[in-house]
């Protein structure tokens, strides 16, 4: 397969994904200004866990599913990807998510400066430490998830993309409450520049990062079959 289909797989990929992801933050805020009971944690969770499924069944075939800064990096480290198409990886999925964050800006007027077109940000009294502590263990989890079902080859087919989508269906909802829960650093990149929001941005850069790279390294180490 060209490997330009691969990086494009991963832009759309990543357009989808943080398009729905933070866009129902957005419309989350547009229905509780209305006076409706908005989509709330739970709604913006399912949403972005939903659209992970449909990412990984629409593209696995193709590019591999990554969508995803910290699953390329883990990639990379653990020597699954060489570093030349891991950096046109990564340059697709934050590409992708530049372009779903200015679409928001130009649908969500409204959200720019209220919700931050839906980027992620600490809560209240969190601290750093404790938001990059949550990204990472988030992130762990739905890397650890991805070597587990979409790249050993003991694995049951088919069910990759239901398994991580739950796990970040879940990672969003406990996430969410601390740092956002975003898993993932174009997920947060593409609506920051949009509306210009970085505030503790690197937060959401270094915890599912390290969290890729632990997850990739542990499943190596204990759980991947190093039989010829």
């Amino acid at each position: 397969m060209k490997a330009y289909k691969k990086y494009m797989a991963e832009l759309v990929g990543a357009f989808a994904l943080v398009f729905i992801a933070a866009g129902a933050v957005c419309a989350d805020f547009y229905l509780r200004r209305e006076g409706g009971q908005g989509l709330g944690l739970l709604g913006i969770s399912i949403a972005y866990g939903v659209v992970m499924i449909v990412v990984i069944y629409a593209t696995s075939y193709i590019s591999g599913s990554h969508v995803n800064p910290a699953v390329t990096i883990s990639f990379w480290i653990s020597k699954r990807m060489d570093p030349n198409t891991a950096i046109m990886y990564i340059l697709s999925q934050i590409t992708g998510a530049i372009i779903a964050g200015l679409a928001l800006k130009v649908l969500f007027p409204e959200a720019l400066n209220t919700v931050y077109l839906g980027t992620c940000m600490l809560s209240p009294g969190v601290s750093i430490g404790r938001g990059i502590l949550m990204e990472f263990i988030v992130t762990f989890f739905l890397v650890f998830t991805v070597y587990g079902t979409l790249v050993d080859k003991r694995a049951t087919a088919g069910f990759a993309g239901v398994a991580i989508g739950m796990v970040t269906l879940f990672g969003a909802m406990i996430g969410g409450t601390i740092s956002g829960g975003a898993m993932n650093p174009a997920r947060v990149f593409g609506p920051a520049i949009a509306s210009g929001q970085f505030t503790h941005h690197y937060v959401w850069w270094i915890g599912p990062i390290l969290g890729g790279i632990v997850a990739g390294f542990v499943y190596d180490q204990l759980f991947a079959d190093v039989r010829k």
